[in-house]
């Protein structure tokens, strides 16, 4: 397994550049966000996409439900896994995946997020 620092520590209260992994021979990529403080009513959403090579276009493969508060999410993609809505897709994973983390407002929250390849 591989472990991949996505998004450091820290306040934001503004939609960051988003992130591209590598995840090439990857059987699975569990993403972990952990939202460790907050002001007002902050809200962040965050997706994941894949690359397909041949358009030169990102798809959706996951969206989850908005962080609101403090708490900790855990995204993962995978064949055959148990689907959850908003949390767990059963699904390959494409070789390049988009971490895209979009804030609804300009409400400060403290996160990290993380990415774990499954080899």
């Amino acid at each position: 397994m591989a472990e991949v620092t996505v998004y450091a520590s820290a306040a934001r209260t503004a939609t960051p550049t988003a992130v591209v992994l590598n995840c090439q021979r990857a059987r699975g990529l569990v993403v972990v966000i952990d939202a460790t403080a907050i002001t007002a009513t902050p809200s962040v959403v965050c997706t994941l996409d894949g690359f397909d090579v041949l358009s030169g276009k990102y798809f959706n493969i996951l969206t989850a439900a908005a962080v609101t508060a403090v708490s900790t999410k855990v995204l993962k993609i995978a064949a055959g896994i148990t689907v959850a809505a908003n949390l767990a897709v059963a699904d390959v994973v494409p070789e390049s995946v988009r971490v895209l983390m979009t804030h609804g407002d300009a409400d400060s929250i403290t996160y990290t997020v993380s990415a774990h390849l499954l080899r």
